[in-house]
């Protein structure tokens, strides 16, 4: 069992987290565009690279059999970490965002046409924006987008009203990475299953927040990435419904992905590894499954009670700062809100805040967060934002907000 406060348990497995930056120790609040790693996770990786580097399924030799096994049983971690029925549903690629793309370019390519719609939300991350915009230059479909509610919520209202027969496919994030918000999935694939409509879910910012699975939210494709887990960056994962993957073509051409081959055709290889063209991302992904067996030891319930437990502190010291606007829904007992906060100050950049922190040793994130179109929603250029996760204690907040009203004052005074 671990502590109320797991932050305390688990700060010691992070080394980057116990490094010293000035006179404290490093504040990281920059989660969302990517966590800390374990050592486990380091050690798993380098563990390949020393003792079993070997390429995977191609070679009859007892290394390349050692790192097969490996691999192979990292794709069974992520499967039963979400749920899934079969490990023949679990695409191995670089990122989340290589997920979306090999569905737009082979679920889309082969099944939209002009008339079609596609509907996305105002909160969508560009990789779940732009990948669709292609897709419609070159069938005709048409992107639709569903806006929020005053609160900086999904507006389901909106929703429901450009649901339609039309509808072919919604594509949205689970929690939004500037919003907080975490949206009503299986309202939505209820609604959206009822017209025929697949749904496809961005799930970079829950899985290491909350517990999972596809089974019960009813969704049709999720993707995540492995560095939003714990694991290394360059690998993530896509998962599918078998019955659509098997009917999808090849996305990439190449090794790997073929049982025969002639000057004329090919034949593809079984699920998963007609999506997995050339040589996959091995260590990084056994070292991806050895994060995600890190976060179950702790207990993802575990993990979501002391993020709501941070969440609520860190808002309440943000509305007590003047001028200071969150974006999003602020933290409940009734709705699951996501580990992070993301602010404005009137007349301040966002930049120059996160300039000043770092200097006192605190990561957050400044900038657009890859949301362009809801920060135009907004009427911002820019902002500010401050993820956490289970690492996180209340000093590091309380640190934070002490230097965030510092910075505020300073550049108020010189500008």
């Amino acid at each position: 069992m671990f502590p109320e406060n797991i932050a305390e348990r688990t700060r010691r497995d992070f080394p980057l987290l116990n490094s010293i930056s000035g006179q404290q120790g490093l504040i990281y609040l920059d989660h969302a565009a990517t966590s800390q790693k374990p050592q486990s996770v380091i050690d798993s990786l380098e563990h390949y690279y020393k003792n079993i580097n070997a390429n995977v399924h191609r070679g009859a030799h007892q290394l390349s059999a050692k790192a097969t096994d490996a691999f192979e049983g990292a794709r069974q971690i992520v499967g039963n970490f979400i749920g899934a029925n079969s490990f023949r549903e679990i695409v191995f690629t670089r990122n989340a965002t290589e997920g979306i793309n090999l569905i737009a370019r082979s679920w889309g390519d082969s099944n939209l046409k002009e008339g079609d719609e596609i509907l996305l939300t105002v909160m969508e991350h560009h990789s779940n924006i732009v990948p669709w915009q292609l897709l419609s230059g070159r069938t005709g479909c048409l992107v639709k987008y569903v806006g929020l509610t005053p609160s900086g919520e999904l507006d389901v209202d909106d929703f429901c009203e450009k649901l339609n027969e039309k509808t072919k496919l919604i594509s949205l994030v689970h929690i939004s990475n500037t919003l907080g918000c975490c949206n009503p999935i299986s309202e939505i694939t209820s609604k959206a299953h009822k017209y025929g409509a697949l749904v496809l879910l961005d799930a970079c910012q829950s899985l290491a927040h909350q517990p999972f699975d596809v089974g019960s939210i009813g969704v049709d494709f999720l993707v995540g990435s492995s560095h939003k887990i714990c694991g290394p960056t360059g690998v993530g994962f896509l998962w599918g419904r078998e019955h659509i993957l098997e009917a999808m073509p090849p996305f990439l051409g190449g090794g790997e992905m073929i049982q025969d081959v002639f000057l004329d055709r090919f034949t593809s290889s079984d699920l998963p590894h007609k999506f997995e063209a050339g040589t996959p991302p091995i260590g990084e992904a056994i070292a991806m499954g050895t994060a995600i067996q890190y976060l179950e030891l702790i207990g993802l319930e575990n993990i979501r009670d002391w993020e709501h437990k941070l969440m609520e502190h860190l808002f309440e010291k943000l509305s007590q700062i003047n001028d200071l606007r969150v974006l999003g829904p602020t933290p409940s007992n009734e709705k699951y809100r996501g580990a992070l906060a993301t602010f404005s100050v009137e007349d301040i950049h966002s930049n120059d805040l996160a300039s000043l922190l770092d200097i006192a040793g605190i990561c957050i994130r400044s900038g657009h967060h890859c949301c362009q179109p809801l920060h135009r929603h907004y009427g911002l250029t820019g902002t500010a934002r401050a993820s956490l996760s289970f690492t996180s204690t209340i000093e590091e907040i309380d640190l934070f907000i002490d230097e965030l009203c510092s910075s505020i004052s300073f550049l108020r005074k010189n500008s």
